[in-house]
């Protein structure tokens, strides 16, 4: 019984070490645990934060110096989130392009 109770508490602390840090209610603790947020990036947060929570992303990324749209997805895949959501890239208008070009007829098909 001992071994079950230990287990599950265990189990307990696994899970809150690898929950979500949202940046509308992190402490600077919380922001710090956070790979790639630092001292220095955590209080620029707060700073910004005071004026206003963040609406979403594109929010955060406009109103915090340093943080673009890769640091953003980087920071995203380690745990943070801005109103319980994870960052989505943006897709690229060149993106769009490429994948919506029908490829080049070969020197193959053109052949009879």
């Amino acid at each position: 019984m001992l071994k079950k109770a230990l287990a599950m508490i265990m189990a307990l602390i696994c899970a809150t070490a690898f929950a979500a840090v949202d940046v509308n209610n992190a402490t600077v603790a919380d922001l710090d645990s956070i790979k790639g947020i630092g001292p220095g990036t955590s209080a620029k947060i707060l700073d910004a934060r005071k004026a206003a929570k963040f609406k979403d992303w594109n929010d955060l990324i406009d109103r915090v110096p340093g943080i673009g749209p890769k640091r953003a997805g980087a920071l995203s895949n380690e745990g943070l989130t801005v109103n319980g959501e994870t960052f989505k890239a943006p897709v690229s208008p060149a993106a769009n392009k490429k994948a919506s070009k029908p490829a080049a007829p070969s020197a193959e098909s053109g052949k009879s």
